[in-house]
């Protein structure tokens, strides 16, 4: 707690007029930040107005030119798409948390899941899209490395976004889903049939950034800054997921 004090009043105490700030972040980034925020906005005067979604869609929102002060993406090749087109502030881009992929089943479903082969018997099962989306990205990957992508194909229901997948499960409407560990954890309405071992794991990188077209530039940098200081990574911890050194 001393920690955490001694970093927003050092915030705060950096001489500035309050900004409000846009945050562009992935959805599965939102039960930690909807955390972070009102802490942050007391200590800094600082207001941050939340865009939270698929990374997709936030980074294509952010190429059409929408107002947007830090991305927080759920993936590096959506970071990588914006920097070529020279769309972050140099020098503010940091990868700064990880995950891991679980399958999840309604919490009174009997349905086990032993290992990945047994989801090529499942009716129907829920992704975040993917082609697009990291979650669903991740899963393909995950899937085609073991040989069961082509297996499952027809049985995959694609969402808009992680939270949509886990929305899907929480409610009947699927067997089963693949989502983060992270969005497992904050439902009461699922459990977790089985954990994608890290060695088997794809690379999950959240990269964050300050965008080039910030009007608040000053006041992003500070935002970041802290999202990657110990009291904001002990939040991001607290629900479960893994800090990039």
């Amino acid at each position: 707690m001393r920690t955490i004090c001694l970093v927003l009043s050092l915030l705060a105490a950096v001489p500035a007029s309050a900004a409000e700030l846009q945050v562009f972040a992935a959805a599965s980034l939102t039960d930690a930040l909807k955390e972070i925020a009102p802490e942050y906005e007391k200590a800094t005067g600082d207001k941050l107005v939340l865009n939270l979604g698929a990374s997709s869609t936030l980074a294509r929102q952010i190429q059409e030119g929408a107002p947007a002060d830090l991305f927080l993406s759920a993936d590096e090749a959506k970071m990588d798409g914006l920097e070529k087109r020279k769309l972050l502030l140099a020098g503010t881009r940091k990868s700064v948390l990880s995950n891991t992929l679980v399958v999840v089943v309604p919490v009174d479903s009997n349905l086990k899941i032993a290992g990945p082969a047994d989801l090529v018997a499942v009716r129907a099962l829920a992704l975040a899209e993917p082609q697009t989306v990291p979650a669903g990205i991740y899963a393909k990957e995950y899937l085609k490395s073991k040989g069961l992508w082509s297996k499952v194909i027809d049985r995959v229901v694609p969402t808009e976004n992680v939270r949509a997948a886990l929305a899907a499960v929480e409610s009947g409407n699927v067997d089963a889903g693949i989502v983060y560990k992270t969005d497992a954890g904050i439902s009461k309405k699922v459990r977790i049939a089985y954990e994608v071992p890290k060695a088997e794991s794809p690379n999950i990188s959240y990269p964050f950034a300050v965008l080039a077209g910030s009007e608040r530039k000053e006041a992003a940098r500070k935002l970041l800054h802290y999202l990657h200081s110990p009291p904001a990574l002990a939040v991001f911890r607290k629900y479960g997921f893994l800090i990039l050194e």
